[in-house]
């Protein structure tokens, strides 16, 4: 007879497979695998919005004194926060009375699930992979902010002084503003080093730089080119993150090419003729504790008007930034 049990064997399996989703996750994406291993992947435990802390001015009181000179000491308001909105994601996954029946016996069901999350956790990450892309306008405002929201499109070259991001409008404070960089004419093998210098040089402060350049297909295959003649170097640490790397300065060049739909303008990897200059420092990853890829719930789900039942590997979070002044994006025309 069938394993009576069946939302037991759902959620349990999500349960031991828990770490394994996330890291799958996590592991998928070029970015928020250089996060991860930055150690920036901070779990919430609640609150209506997520506050990433940052200092946007210098203390006043620093000064040269000498001897019995007064020193300063008037109050310095140098801190503040971003807010991040918790956004939602989920993949049910599904078995219906028949295949209950036609699975019959634990080990039987288990196999089958175990089947179903397999493509449930690549279904997630592929969802995650398109947010950590995303402007967070997508599926009416419920998608995470991500880069094209941390360092949106620019119709010109410079610091980006329009819009709002993490509740800060740019155009009001100039230490929140990241460098945009789109020249005229398209960036071949023999221009991309230039541009890539040209963007390096707007993110550097003191040792704050990049540490990873996200690019495409397209401009991975310029920057290559640009290289024939030199020899590559690669970083061994990274590459067991999994993801193609040569170096720029002192920085993984990291393709995250996507394999290109007809319905949109890109895949899963990084939008068409781009390349992020990232410093991973002032990224974080925020999963909610209670809903980092876990079933929705551990009760039994059934379908009103259907012999089926369903489980919900869930997951609620953002993708946030205190330092947009450290991150940039080259565009190819």
């Amino acid at each position: 007879m069938a394993f009576p049990n069946v939302s037991d064997i759902v959620a349990t399996t999500i349960e031991s497979r828990t770490k394994k989703i996330q890291d799958n996750v996590l592991n998928n994406n070029a970015g928020l695998a250089y996060i991860k291993d930055k150690g920036n992947v901070k779990t919430v435990s609640g609150g209506s919005v997520i506050l990433e802390e940052l200092s946007f001015a210098e203390n006043g009181n620093a000064g040269w004194y000498s001897g019995y000179d007064l020193l300063p000491v008037a109050a310095q308001d140098v801190l503040s926060a971003a807010q991040f909105s918790l956004k939602q994601a989920a993949v049910p996954v599904v078995i219906s009375g028949l295949e209950e029946l036609q699975n019959a016996g634990r080990e039987q069901m288990i196999d089958l699930m175990d089947s179903r999350l397999t493509v449930a956790e690549s279904t997630m990450a592929n969802l995650i992979s398109r947010g950590f892309y995303s402007d967070g306008t997508g599926s009416g405002g419920k998608e995470i902010s991500g880069l094209d929201a941390a360092v949106p499109l620019a119709a010109a070259t410079g610091r980006l002084n329009v819009g709002t991001y993490g509740a800060i409008d740019r155009a009001v404070w100039g230490f929140w503003q990241p460098y945009t960089s789109r020249p005229a004419g398209a960036i071949t093998a023999a221009t991309v080093q230039g541009e890539f210098n040209n963007v390096w040089a707007q993110l550097v402060r003191g040792r704050d730089r990049p540490d990873v350049i996200i690019v495409d297909n397209y401009m991975w295959g310029v920057y290559l080119a640009s290289l024939q003649l030199l020899q590559r170097f690669t970083d061994t640490a990274k590459a067991r993150l999994g993801f193609p790397t040569v170096q720029y300065m002192d920085a993984d060049v990291v393709l995250d090419g996507g394999l290109y739909f007809p319905s949109s303008s890109y895949g899963p990897g990084a939008p068409t003729k781009t390349a992020f200059f990232l410093n991973t420092k002032f990224l974080k990853w925020r999963p909610h504790a209670k809903r980092d890829m876990v079933p929705l719930s551990p009760n039994r789900r059934f379908a009103m008007n259907q012999d089926a039942e369903v489980a919900i590997l869930a997951w609620a979070g953002a993708m946030t930034c205190n330092g947009q002044a450290f991150q940039g994006r080259l565009l190819s025309v």
